[in-house]
């Protein structure tokens, strides 16, 4: 199992952070380099919890496709979405979010599996990981120029 855990402070109130996080349109926004497309389920508007998605965008030069669902989810301050269907062996990303003085705290927990063995495990650790973490960087600068320009 990998663990990427991610802070991203944000000069806005919690419920426009929290909004803002699980839009669909602005998750296609962050993920323009991949060419992602919302293909089935919520293909827009805000994620509500049993909400199902399935994504589809190029990664590595080849078209993935991945479906998540809303797991759990506590208005303004906390939701999950657990893959249901894709390349990993598992994925639960956990997004967190405390509001102090109109400065809002994102926090994203985000774990996964990798498939084949010693060979995905290598790919992860010299590849995977990296990349991974950069498509979240890139997503929360999205959702915080976003949330600061509202």
């Amino acid at each position: 199992m990998t663990e990427i855990v991610l802070t991203t402070s944000i000069n806005a109130p919690i419920q426009i952070v929290f909004d803002c996080a699980r839009s669909v349109d602005i998750h296609l926004l962050s993920t323009a380099k991949t060419n992602e497309k919302a293909i089935a389920g919520r293909t827009s508007g805000l994620c509500e919890l049993g909400d199902e998605i399935t994504w589809r965008a190029k990664h590595f030069g080849i078209y993935q496709t991945l479906s998540s669902k809303i797991t759990k989810l506590k208005e303004p301050f906390y939701f999950r979405d657990s893959m249901i269907k894709g390349a990993f062996t598992f994925i639960k990303h956990d997004h967190f979010f405390e509001e102090h003085n109109g400065l809002t705290e994102m926090k994203d927990v985000f774990q996964y599996g990798v498939p084949y063995g010693i060979f995905g495990r290598l790919f992860n650790r010299l590849i995977l990981k990296a990349y991974m973490r950069n498509l979240l960087i890139t997503r929360n600068e999205v959702i915080k120029e976003v949330c600061e320009n509202e």
